[in-house]
């Protein structure tokens, strides 16, 4: 059964394998990497969880773990700004072995429940255009299609998911 955890020192070993099988670059969504981010020595990979730690006011980051696996991430946004407004309050992303096994989904839910605890009326989740698997996260969730918008990174899909009252 998975589990989202804050992210931790811990799971530098395994958070390194999931990093790993996405690839160079800094294309796993969820988890607030930044291009100065240094992950690979426990000193750079420290300071990176700590960095997310100390703006835990305004977003809340969650590793997919299932037993020693980084499965995936998941971060929301918690303010609608200039970055959001490009990202969304969501960003979400699952290593691809993990991948075809609803974890997106479940996270997203999760994450839409921490929306309302932090009084939020609705999040925007955005994802590319051709990003069909996460297109039907999206709508699976609530997610209402709003437009697509072209961006530096390419056209994207905007979905408003309205948080509402927890279900039954």
């Amino acid at each position: 059964m998975p589990d989202l955890v804050a992210p931790t020192t811990r799971l530098h070993s395994a958070w390194l394998d999931a990093h790993a099988e996405w690839g160079p670059g800094l294309h796993e969504d969820g988890f607030g990497l930044a291009p100065t981010d240094e992950v690979d020595s426990p000193t750079g990979f420290a300071a990176w969880v700590a960095r997310l730690a100390d703006q835990s006011d305004q977003a809340t980051c969650r590793w997919i773990v299932e037993g020693d696996q980084v499965l995936g991430g998941i971060a929301l946004r918690h303010e609608f700004n200039d970055y959001v407004q490009w990202a969304g309050h969501v960003g979400f992303g699952i290593r691809p072995t993990a991948r075809r096994r609803g974890l997106g989904a479940w996270a997203l839910g999760q994450m839409i429940d921490e929306a309302r605890v932090l009084d939020m009326d609705r999040v925007l989740v955005v994802c590319a255009t051709r990003n069909v698997a996460s297109a039907r996260t999206i709508e699976r969730c609530g997610g209402v299609f709003e437009e697509v918008r072209d961006t530096e990174h390419g056209p994207v899909g905007r979905y408003w998911i309205t948080v509402g009252e927890p279900s039954t």
